[in-house]
């Protein structure tokens, strides 16, 4: 089976239920989505962090190795920023305009 047909099939089974459900809203959808990112995000997060410590493990000294995980160590950093600035981002808007 395509990959394209198991997304799909997947999506559709986890949305169906909230379609269902009598209070759906376009802001309860989009909220529901932005959370879900937020999640995804803050794994992917923790996974860059996890291969940054592993790539330090492993580099053995070897100025290469180091450099590379230097640059995942700016990676990670970078991603734990942009996420806690988009949950705060997320909350301030949600706040400002009383969602």
């Amino acid at each position: 089976m395509n990959k394209k047909y198991i997304f799909v099939i997947l999506l559709a089974v986890l949305v169906l239920p909230v379609l269902v459900s009598a209070q759906v809203t376009i802001t309860g959808l989009v909220d529901g989505a932005v959370n879900v990112s937020l999640y995804i995000a803050s794994g992917v997060v923790v996974i860059l962090w996890v291969v940054t410590g592993i790539l330090f493990l492993t580099a053995q000294g070897d100025p290469g190795k180091v450099k590379t995980a230097r640059t995942a160590l700016l990676t990670a950093v970078a991603g734990t920023v942009i996420v806690l600035i988009a949950g705060g981002a997320l909350n301030f808007v949600k706040n400002a305009f009383k969602i």
